[in-house]
């Protein structure tokens, strides 16, 4: 229990002291807890499951909890966005069953010939990894070629946007993060 404590605590973004504030024990019990140190009671088990959002059961169960390990494979992941057909940039979600994740994991497929799209810019950082194909990520002031394999890592405030440029669509992992300011915050959805 003492582990999956920890483990739900920080998925819900409290700390030792916000937690503990919400279930009416002191930091220095919980902490015990989370060590293994010192078993809850059941009111006190019952108070942490509704604080942290959970069924008492997941407490005290020994199963992997299933949201904390996601595998997606190749013909699972999500579509992603209204937008289809020629000119437009189609997404696919990674990880879209993990919640309260800090970072947002998706493959995107840039168009050869886009429409004139508007630059995007979105708090937190981003960072791109060519699998496939040849693409252009323009800024307003510069534009970077990239090849199967190169990366970029920027300032997701800078605006920006991306093109395929070779004979086929290009296929990049884009992996966006923004370290929120409190536990109401999260991460963009899609640049």
């Amino acid at each position: 229990m003492s582990s999956r404590v920890r483990v739900l605590r920080k998925q819900n973004r409290l700390s030792l002291e916000a937690l503990a504030a919400r279930v009416g024990v002191t930091k220095s019990y919980l902490s015990k807890v989370e060590r293994g140190l010192s078993d809850p009671s059941i009111s006190t088990a019952l108070k942490l499951a509704h604080a942290l959002n959970v069924d008492v059961g997941r407490l005290f169960s020994d199963e992997v909890e299933p949201e904390l390990v996601t595998v997606v494979r190749a013909g699972e992941r999500t579509p992603m966005g209204g937008a289809t057909g020629p000119g437009t940039t189609r997404y696919e979600g990674i990880a879209t069953g993990l919640p309260g994740k800090r970072m947002v994991p998706f493959m995107m497929h840039p168009p050869l010939r886009p429409a004139e799209a508007p630059f995007k810019s979105h708090a937190g950082e981003e960072f791109l990894f060519v699998h496939d194909g040849s693409a252009e990520l323009e800024f307003p002031e510069r534009t970077v070629a990239l090849a199967a394999g190169d990366s970029v890592y920027f300032n997701a405030a800078l605006p920006h946007r991306c093109r395929s440029t070779g004979a086929a669509p290009a296929r990049i992992l884009v992996v966006i993060h923004d370290d929120p300011a409190g536990p109401g915050d999260h991460v963009p959805t899609l640049p």
